[in-house]
C-alpha cells in the first residue's frame, strides 16, 4: 500500500484512524457523489510463515496511505485481474463529505460468493447500492482467502489450528469494522452483512457460532444459501482426507513426513498452490463434491463451526437477528449435468454426490421427483431438442436446487422465525429446540428468467438489489424490479430494526413485505418477477408480475421433498 504526503489532503477525501491516515478518491458515476477508500489492509499479509495460519490484525501506525486503487484479489481461479497472496484488504464506499463527527451512518458489509474457491470483493456493484440510495449509508467489501489457502480441511490442519481460515478472515474483518468504521462516519451498532451463495453460507456460519460474545453485526441478508446449505462435513471426513492427499500429491509431497508437510507447503511458490487447487477443483466439479470447503472444526477457542449447523438450530443456541433470506426459482440449473437422459442417471448423480443416502433413500428420492421418461405428467418434462439436453435436466435442476439451496433457505426461515421445521413432516422430530423471542425474518423468491434454458438460476438476482447498470437498462419492468429490490434491501440496512418497509427509498408506495411467521399467521414470501422473460427472450416481451406477496404454500409433493432433505441433513453434516 503506497504512502503519500499531507499535500494530497486538500483535494482528496481523507480519514485518520489508529491504523493510519487514508487518502481516498471521489466518483461521480451515481446520483450521489461517492468517496472511495480502496485496498485498506485489515490483516497482515498471510504470506511466508503466516501462510496456512489464522489472520493477524494490522499494527497501529502514524503513516499516511494512498488508497485510491484496488488491491490485488486473493488467489483463486482463472482471472485476468491481478491476484496476490497478500490480499486481506477492504474497500469502503460512502457518500461525499461524510463526517465522523456527524450522525453515524448505517453500514453494509458485503461477503462475496464463489463456492469458497473463487470470487472477489467487488463482484457486485456495491457502489451502485450506495450511490442510488435515497438515504445515506456506508458499504464495505473485502477479500478473504479461498481455495486451499483458505479452506484445507484435514486432521493435520486441525492439529495446526488452521481450519476455516477464510471464515476467520471474515471474522477479523467484522472486528475491524467494529473498531474503525466510526472513523469513516459509520455506526458500529447498525451493521448489516449481506452475501450470496458462499457468502450466504459464511454469514450463516457466523450466526450459528455463539460463544456468548455479541455478534459483530446486527442484521443479515442471506441470498441463496445458509448454514445448512450443501454439505458441512467434519474436518476428518474421508472426503476431506482424500482431497487433502490428492492436493499434496499434485505438489509432489505425498510421502513427506507429517511434521514436514506444512513447512513444505509454506515454502512453495504460491503459483504452485494455485495450480494444485485448480486441478483438484476441476476434478471434483462434475460431481459437485467441491473441495476446499468450510468444515465442522469441533469445540475449542479457535473454532468457527464447533457443532453441525443443524444442531445449533435444534439447540437454539444461534444468534437471533433480523434476516432477509431467499432463493431463485431454478437454483440447480447452472450446476447439474445437462446430458443425462434416463432415470438411472438421476439416481447415479445423487449416489455419487451424497453417498450416505441409503438404497431406500434413493428410491424415495426417485419417487419424489417424478421421472419425465416414464411419467407423462411429470412437471420436469422439457422440450430439450433446441438445447441438446437430456430429459433428466429439469428434474436434476429441481432436486439439486432443493438440496443445495432452496430447502436450506426455507430451513433458515423456519427456525429463525420461531418454527420447528420438522413439526409437520416427521413423527420422529427432535424435541430439544427451545422457544425464545425471535427476530423478524423476511423470505423472498427471485423469479426473473435469465435464459430460456437456465430460468432464474443461481446468482441471477445479484445485480438487482444493488440497482446495477447491468440490468437497469434492459427494460422499464426490469428496472422497476431492480428498484424495488434496492428499496427493500436498503430499508432493511438503514432501519435499526431491520425493517424492509420502514424507509421510503426510491419506491415509497411499494407493497408491504410481511414477516415470515408461524403457520397460524400464514407464512408469506415476496416474489419478484414471476413470469418475466425480458432478459431471456430479448424482443419477445413477457413482463410477468413485477412483485407480489403470496403465502409460502407448497403442494404435497414439494412439502414431501422439503421434508426429505430436512430430515437427512445430519447425513452430510459433522
Amino acid at each position: 500500500m503506497p504512502t503519500t504526503t499531507p499535500s494530497d489532503f486538500s483535494t482528496k477525501p481523507n480519514v485518520t484512524t489508529p491504523q493510519g491516515t487514508f487518502i481516498g478518491k471521489q466518483t461521480s458515476k451515481y446520483p450521489q457523489i461517492l468517496e472511495e477508500f480502496l485496498g485498506i489492509p485489515y490483516a497482515l499479509p498471510p504470506t511466508g510463515d503466516r501462510r496456512f495460519r489464522p489472520p493477524v490484525p494490522v499494527n497501529v501506525s502514524n503513516e499516511t496511505f494512498d488508497v485510491t486503487k484496488p488491491a490485488p484479489r486473493c488467489i483463486s481461479g482463472p482471472d485476468n485481474e491481478p491476484q496476490s497472496e497478500d490480499c486481506l484488504h477492504l474497500n469502503i464506499y460512502r457518500p461525499k463529505e461524510t463526517n465522523s463527527s456527524h450522525e453515524k451512518l448505517p453500514v453494509l458489509i458485503h461477503v462475496h460468493g464463489g463456492a469458497f474457491n473463487f470470487g472477489y470483493a467487488d463482484d457486485r456493484e456495491i457502489q451502485s447500492l450506495v450511490g442510488w440510495s435515497k438515504q445515506p449509508l456506508i458499504a464495505i467489501t473485502f477479500e478473504y482467502r479461498v481455495g486451499a489457502l483458505g479452506f484445507l480441511p484435514s486432521k493435520l490442519m486441525a492439529e495446526e489450528g488452521a481450519l476455516n481460515l477464510g471464515l476467520k478472515d471474515q471474522k477479523l474483518l467484522f472486528e475491524w469494522v467494529q473498531k474503525y468504521v466510526s472513523s469513516f462516519g459509520g455506526d458500529p451498532d447498525n451493521v448489516t452483512v449481506m452475501g450470496p451463495s458462499a457468502g450466504a453460507h459464511s454469514i450463516g456460519h457466523h450466526i450459528m457460532y455463539n460463544d456468548g460474545s455479541p455478534l459483530p453485526f446486527a442484521k443479515a441478508i442471506i441470498e441463496s444459501g445458509g448454514p445448512t446449505a450443501r454439505a458441512v462435513y467434519a474436518y476428518d471426513n474421508p472426503l476431506h482426507e482424500t482431497q487433502f492427499s490428492e492436493f499434496l500429491k499434485k505438489l509432489d509431497i505425498p510421502s513427506t513426513p507429517r511434521s514436514e508437510i506444512l513447512p513444505k507447503l509454506r515454502s512453495l511458490p504460491v503459483k504452485s498452490i494455485k495450480a494444485a487447487s485448480e486441478q483438484i477443483f476441476e476434478y471434483y466439479n462434475p460431481s459437485l463434491r467441491w473441495p476446499f470447503q468450510p468444515c465442522v472444526d469441533g469445540p475449542g477457542p479457535n473454532s468457527i463451526i464447533p457443532i453441525p449447523p443443524i444442531q445449533a438450530f435444534l439447540n437454539n443456541t444461534y444468534h437471533h437477528i433480523p434476516i432477509i433470506t431467499g432463493y431463485n426459482t431454478n437454483e440447480g440449473s447452472l450446476f447439474v449435468p445437462k446430458a443425462p437422459n434416463n432415470g438411472e442417471s438421476f439416481i447415479d448423480f445423487f449416489y455419487v454426490l451424497l453417498p450416505t443416502l441409503s438404497t431406500e433413500d434413493l428410491s424415495l428420492l426417485d419417487s419424489l421427483y417424478p421421472n419425465p421418461e416414464t411419467n407423462p405428467n411429470s412437471p420436469y418434462a422439457f422440450n430439450n431438442t433446441a438445447f441438446g439436453v437430456g430429459n433428466q435436466y429439469r428434474r436434476l435442476d429441481k432436486a439439486y436446487g432443493d438440496f443445495a439451496y432452496i430447502s436450506p433457505v426455507r430451513q433458515t426461515a423456519y427456525f429463525a422465525s420461531g418454527e420447528h421445521p420438522y413439526e409437520q413432516s416427521s413423527s420422529n422430530s427432535p424435541s430439544n429446540a427451545t422457544q425464545q423471542k425471535q427476530a423478524p425474518v423476511y423470505l423472498y423468491q427471485y423469479a426473473v428468467n435469465g435464459s430460456i434454458l437456465h430460468g432464474a438460476t443461481h446468482g441471477d438476482q445479484s445485480p438487482f438489489p444493488v440497482f446495477s447498470s447491468d440490468v437497469t437498462h434492459v427494460s422499464p419492468t426490469i428496472k422497476e424490479i431492480a428498484g424495488l429490490m434496492h428499496a427493500y434491501w436498503t430499508s432493511f440496512i438503514i432501519s435499526p430494526t431491520g425493517n424492509p418497509n420502514a424507509i421510503p427509498g426510491r419506491h415509497p408506495t411499494r407493497l408491504i413485505w410481511s414477516e415470515y411467521k408461524s403457520e397460524k399467521d400464514k407464512r408469506h414470501k415476496i416474489v419478484f418477477g414471476l413470469g418475466n422473460n425480458e432478459i431471456a427472450r430479448g424482443k419477445e416481451k413477457e413482463k410477468g408480475v413485477v412483485v407480489q406477496l403470496v403465502e409460502d404454500r407448497v403442494d404435497d409433493g414439494e412439502r414431501d421433498a422439503c421434508a426429505f432433505w430436512w430430515e437427512r441433513v445430519r447425513l452430510w453434516e459433522g
